[in-house]
């Protein structure tokens, strides 16, 4: 709508001569402002505080936090199953049928030699009524499954770079092998003992001893592997194989 229809005299002039704005809605929008001028502001009404606590999470709105939160914790007992298995589980396990003897015993000498002592020492808490231990043994050794040669060379094998003839020895006679076995290892082992306490004293020393408590050390050690006095005596005096020993005392 014009200003002619509003104003049919046209345009009024304001207090003090200036005309007055075109929209007369200017001299309202001024309000607001009047207002902060005064020192009065639009009153805004506050939320009265929540009953419960709040938190803000990862998407920064307020979750509710309970007042108290318990947790409890139970320990299971020594032979309590545990959550979730159900008696037809446990049933189920306990209905498998119980390894053979002779299963038992080819799993063992899947893994390692043995000798027919050790071996029938490992099986002997699984024999039952029905079962023959020795014939089972028998069995295995006729099907070359267990052979106590092949144990003397493995564990002389195993051995020889650590210990001395004197300790192998003994340990082979604890399984009661044939003594035609132990005496062929004991003529192997004898013709190397000396080069072999030398490797074993180089690793550990590598230098001559200077006074006779070094000496006395040495010789102990050598004597606790297993090492005959005469090997230890010349080992300690400089005389032997390896050229880089050095000269004796």
């Amino acid at each position: 709508m014009s200003d002619s229809g509003r104003y049919p005299d046209g345009p009024r002039d304001a207090a003090d001569g200036s005309p007055e704005s075109s929209d007369p809605f200017e001299s309202f929008e001024s309000f607001d402002a009047h207002d902060r001028a005064a020192g009065r502001g639009p009153q805004r009404t506050r939320s009265a505080p929540a009953a419960v606590s709040s938190s803000r999470d990862s998407s920064g709105l307020d979750s509710p936090i309970p007042s108290e939160v318990t947790y409890t914790r139970s320990r299971r007992q020594p032979g309590e199953q545990k959550p979730g298995r159900s008696d037809e589980d446990a049933s189920r396990k306990s209905q498998r049928p119980a390894r053979s003897l002779k299963a038992r015993a080819l799993g063992y000498l899947s893994r390692r030699e043995y000798s027919r002592a050790e071996l029938a020492r490992k099986l002997k808490p699984y024999v039952e009524e029905t079962d023959s231990l020795d014939a089972m043994l028998d069995a295995l050794q006729a099907e070359n499954w267990l052979s106590d040669s092949r144990f003397a060379e493995s564990l002389v094998h195993r051995r020889a770079s650590r210990l001395g003839t004197s300790r192998i020895l003994g340990e082979l006679k604890q399984h009661a092998l044939n003594p035609a076995l132990v005496e062929e290892a004991s003529a192997q082992l004898r013709e190397t003992e000396l080069a072999r306490a030398q490797a074993v004293w180089r690793k550990k020393f590598g230098q001559l001893p200077q006074t006779p408590a070094e000496r006395a050390k040495q010789a102990r050690f050598l004597a606790s592997r297993g090492f005959s006095g005469a090997t230890i005596g010349k080992i300690l005096k400089g005389i032997g194989d390896v050229d880089d020993i050095g000269d004796g005392d």
